[in-house]
């Protein structure tokens, strides 16, 4: 008798089943059936490896002859070979994205993922080694230098990659792979159009970085009618602005965090919110304005953070906390104090995509 692992094939079978990704990257990629398995076949066990026990290419088949993926799949483990699945990789490259959209819009229709706000932000991940540009092929995304790689190591080249997931459950819906030299601000509107591509018919808010703010993107998703929010860039709002705020407009947020659900009302983290618009200007003389509602949050534990750290670092902090009229009141939403000229327990306002109007409290 003959021991194999199951495991959790059986799941990665009938989602895989579901997800219909075998046909998708068939239709997309057909000319594999000569070697005995089409290219959907090879994705899908390689997909069952990455979801059971992750091997080098040179192990899988070794992978399938301890676990039951003859069983399940009906594949003989001999025909999964480095070769055959390096050329199942070959054949989809090219059309990643078209089967990656694909598959994403089906598991949106099969399993009822609600897309009514997708969140979307990208990451780099660094690489050691020269890989020269001449060396790479320029039908796909080039290993290169940023200026701003997330893990600040500048010593290294890096690759980009785009994700977007559900705010249902957190479920990846679309990913895209960028040059390491891309900037992060002119990849919103592709993936913009492609989350609408995806989405069809169904609406969605599109929630993202800082980076989302700018005039071409604000002005693309606007003709698109995605509706939109984003943490304004710290570059586009002057001091001055948060030093005429008047903290009596400001409105008490009705919501409390789970994480202080169970503390007493007086340790609660607390929120207050003023409301007005945000203009962005184009580089042309004749480029329109553009407004959209801008939301100011002022959250308590930001504002005792901020103060315990003045107290560390700045020799004004105690002047602060002896004279608030001389500085501006540590409970102030405005930005009166010279220590913190942001705004003391200010966030990063937030830009909201739809039209912008003033809104009776």
């Amino acid at each position: 008798m003959v021991e194999k692992r199951l495991g959790a094939l059986p799941v990665a079978a009938e989602f895989l089943r579901r997800l219909d990704v075998a046909g998708v990257v068939d239709e997309v990629c057909p000319g594999g059936a000569s070697a005995h398995l089409t290219h959907g076949q090879v994705i899908e066990a390689l997909v069952a490896n990455r979801l059971t026990s992750p091997a080098p290419l040179v192990r899988v088949g070794d992978w399938a002859r301890t676990w039951a993926v003859e069983e399940v799949f009906g594949i003989t483990p001999d025909l999964l070979n480095d070769d055959r699945l390096a050329g199942a990789l070959d054949a989809i490259a090219p059309k990643l994205e078209v089967i990656a959209g694909t598959v994403g819009a089906r598991a949106i229709t099969e399993f009822g993922i609600d897309v009514s706000r997708l969140h979307w932000d990208m990451t780099s991940m660094s690489v050691h080694g020269a890989f020269p540009a001449d060396d790479q092929d320029e039908r796909y995304p080039l290993i290169a230098c940023n200026g701003h790689p997330k893990d600040r190591r500048l010593d290294l080249k890096q690759v980009q990659a785009g994700l977007a997931v559900s705010a249902d459950g957190g479920i990846p819906v679309h990913s895209r792979v960028f040059d390491g030299a891309a900037a992060e601000v002119s990849q919103v509107v592709g993936a913009m159009k492609d989350l609408k591509a995806m989405a069809g018919t169904h609406e969605f808010l599109m929630v993202a970085d800082s980076k989302l703010v700018s005039y071409s993107n604000i002005t693309a998703l606007l003709q698109a009618g995605v509706e939109f929010i984003a943490p304004v860039p710290a570059a586009q709002i002057k001091d001055e602005f948060y030093a005429v705020l008047d903290p009596e407009e400001a409105q008490p947020v009705d919501w409390v965090p789970a994480r202080d659900e169970r503390k007493p009302g007086a340790e609660r983290e607390t929120y207050r919110v003023l409301e007005d618009v945000h203009t962005l200007t184009g580089r042309r003389k004749s480029d329109p304005l553009l407004t959209v509602r801008r939301i100011l949050v002022h959250s308590t534990a930001v504002a005792a953070g901020q103060q315990a750290a003045r107290h560390h670092t700045n020799p004004l902090a105690t002047d602060l906390k002896q004279s608030p009229a001389k500085y501006g009141s540590s409970e102030e939403l405005s930005g009166r104090s010279r220590v913190e000229p942001d705004g003391e327990g200010c966030r990063e306002p937030l830009a909201a995509g739809e039209p912008s109007r003033r809104r009776a409290p």
